[in-house]
């Protein structure tokens, strides 16, 4: 009796490391390929230097763009602030801004408000921003159509760069980057432009576009 006993505590013994063992195993498994898809889904996401490199988004020259729309029917989507936007645009263009007004008064912001303000704001007119977390959602609002043909526009082409890989990751596969940007169009390549300013003036350049450049890149880097 007491062997058989002995017996059957090690049968469970062993039993109970064996269940163990492939419960481990099984989590293991279950970690790792959840990890994996994760690394998948992340690599899936290109950006936008390897969308153009690629040729999956189409370069645009302003010259260009007026053939693009009316004749190929691209839609043009101006991802400019409202400020900008209410200087100059170009008729029957849809807005969408990657950038929003930053009002947040975190520590950080007042910071980048400070430079901001002292070195760029007083004498250009621009307010300091913030990536617009609805950007994609309401693109799709505007344009519920993934295959819709969309030319996409800013003031000198850097935020609009930026736009085009959210939007080609957002299920956007027809879309074109105008190259330079409205800063670089001549009176001419828009056939119809609404606002007070000539278009190619309606976002500042120069010796700011330098300071420009900088708050997006404190902005990217605060994510």
């Amino acid at each position: 009796m007491a062997t058989n006993l002995n017996n059957l505590f090690k049968t469970s013994i062993l039993n109970h490391k064996t269940n163990q063992k492939n419960n481990l195993f099984t989590t293991t498994t279950q970690k790792t390929t959840r990890f994996q898809v994760t690394i998948n889904a992340t690599s899936n996401k290109k950006s936008a230097k390897q969308l153009i490199e690629s040729g999956s988004i189409r370069t645009i020259l302003p010259k260009d763009a007026s053939i693009a729309m009316n004749s190929e029917g691209f839609i043009l989507l101006d991802v400019r602030p409202n400020w900008e936007r209410e200087k100059a645009r170009v008729k029957g263009s849809l807005h969408v801004p990657m950038f929003v007004e930053d009002k947040d008064n975190g520590p950080l912001t007042l910071l980048k408000k400070w430079v901001h303000f002292g070195y760029i704001g007083a004498w250009t007119g621009q307010y300091l921003t913030t990536f617009n977390s609805e950007f994609l959602s309401q693109v799709e609002n505007v344009v519920p159509g993934k295959d819709s043909k969309i030319l996409v526009a800013c003031g000198e082409g850097l935020r609009s760069l930026t736009a085009t890989s959210k939007l080609y990751n957002g299920g956007y596969k027809n879309i074109g980057w105008l190259v330079g940007g409205f800063n670089r169009s001549q009176d001419n390549d828009f056939s119809e432009i609404e606002g007070k300013e000539k278009l190619k003036y309606a976002t500042i350049g120069g010796a700011s576009y330098f300071f420009l450049q900088l708050l997006i890149l404190l902005q990217t880097v605060s994510k």
